[in-house]
C-alpha cells in the first residue's frame, strides 16, 4: 500500500529541524532511520502531512565517553552501536541487545533515538535503557534532560513534545557484567520477552542489580521486586531462581495475544529469561 502525500523536508541544521517541527506540530513527524515509521505510512496507520528528515545531521550520530558515562547520539544505528568498541568494553548490554534487533537491513538504518521515540512494547533498546537509568537529551525551544523512566509513558506514547528532537542518550559505563537476552518472534525479530541486567557485585555477593524487561506489558518496565530480592544476595543457581520469581509482583496487565504467546506464557517466559540474563550478566 502507498502512504498518504506528504510534503518532505531535510533541514540542515538542528534549529532548522526544531523550527519545522514547532511550525507544523502533530502535523509533521521525524524521520531516522524509518524502520518504523515507514511500515506505517505504507499501511496509512500513520499520515503525517510533514516528514522531517534528519539525515543531514551529523552531529546526531556517534559515542562520547565522558565522566563515567557513554553520550551517544540518537542517530547512530543499531549496526554502529553493535560493532562501537567503547560500547562493547564499557556497555556491554546495550552492544548486545542491538546485535539482537531484526535483521541486518533493520539494523543499518533504525537508530537508538526511533526506537527510544517510538517506544514498542516489544523493542529490545527501551529495556535496555531502564536497566542502564539512561537520560535524554531533548532540544525543543529549550533543552531538557528526561529520565528514560519518565520518557516512556505507555504502548508507543512517551514524553516528547511536537516541537522536540532527541538529541542524545547518555548511559553510565557498567563493565562487563552486564547483559541483554530475549526469546525472539522469528518472524520480525520483537522480543517476544526481553531483559537486560546490570549487576554490581562485591565478590559472589550482589551490591545492588537493575533489571529491564521488555515485550511482556504493553511498555518496557524495571523489575524492581527482583531487583530487590537480589540486592545483599549471594548469587547461586537457587537465589537467582528465587529472585526472579518475583517477576510476577511487577508484571501490570501482560499482553494477551494468542498468535505469539498469552499473557500467562509470557508472564512464565519472562521469569526464565530473567533468571537466565542475570546470569549470563554473572558469568560475564
Amino acid at each position: 500500500m502507498f502512504p498518504e502525500k506528504f510534503e518532505y523536508h531535510v533541514p540542515a541544521s538542528l534549529a532548522e529541524a526544531t523550527g519545522l517541527l514547532g511550525k507544523y506540530g502533530d502535523d509533521a513527524k521525524v524521520l531516522t532511520g524509518g524502520m518504523s515509521l515507514i511500515p506505517l505510512m505504507k499501511l496509512r496507520l500513520a499520515a503525517p502531512a510533514h516528514l522531517v528528515d534528519l539525515r543531514k545531521l551529523t552531529e546526531l550520530k556517534g559515542v562520547k565517553e565522558a565522566g563515567g558515562k557513554l553520550v551517544i547520539g540518537a542517530r547512530t544505528t543499531y549496526d554502529e552501536l553493535s560493532r562501537d568498541k567503547t560500547v562493547l568494553a564499557k556497555c556491554p548490554a546495550l552492544a548486545q541487545a542491538a546485535a539482537a534487533v531484526g535483521d541486518v537491513q533493520v539494523r543499518n538504518r533504525g537508530t537508538i533515538g526511533g526506537s527510544l521515540v517510538h517506544a514498542d512494547p516489544a523493542a529490545d533498546l527501551p529495556a535496555v535503557a531502564l536497566a542502564l537509568d539512561a537520560e535524554l537529551t531533548l532540544q525543543g525551544r529549550q533543552p531538557r534532560t528526561v529520565k528514560i523512566a519518565d520518557f516512556i509513558v505507555d504502548s508507543l506514547v512517551t514524553a516528547i513534545e511536537p516541537e522536540e528532537v532527541l538529541v542524545s542518550i547518555s548511559v553510565p559505563t557498567t563493565g562487563k557484567q552486564a547483559a541483554y537476552v530475549k526469546l525472539a518472534q522469528q518472524a520480525s525479530g520483537f522480543a517476544l520477552v526481553g531483559v537486560a541486567a546490570v549487576l554490581e557485585m562485591s565478590g559472589k555477593t550482589c551490591k545492588s542489580a537493575r533489571i529491564g524487561v521488555t515485550g511482556v506489558c504493553g511498555k518496557a518496565f524495571r523489575a524492581a521486586a527482583v531487583e530487590k530480592a537480589l540486592a545483599g544476595k549471594a548469587l547461586d543457581a537457587a537465589g537467582i531462581k528465587a529472585a526472579a520469581e518475583q517477576l510476577t509482583k511487577d508484571i501490570r496487565h501482560p499482553l494477551e495475544d494468542p498468535l505469539n504467546g498469552s499473557a500467562a506464557y509470557r508472564t512464565q517466559v519472562a521469569k526464565v529469561y530473567t533468571a537466565r540474563a542475570i546470569q549470563a550478566a554473572l558469568d560475564a
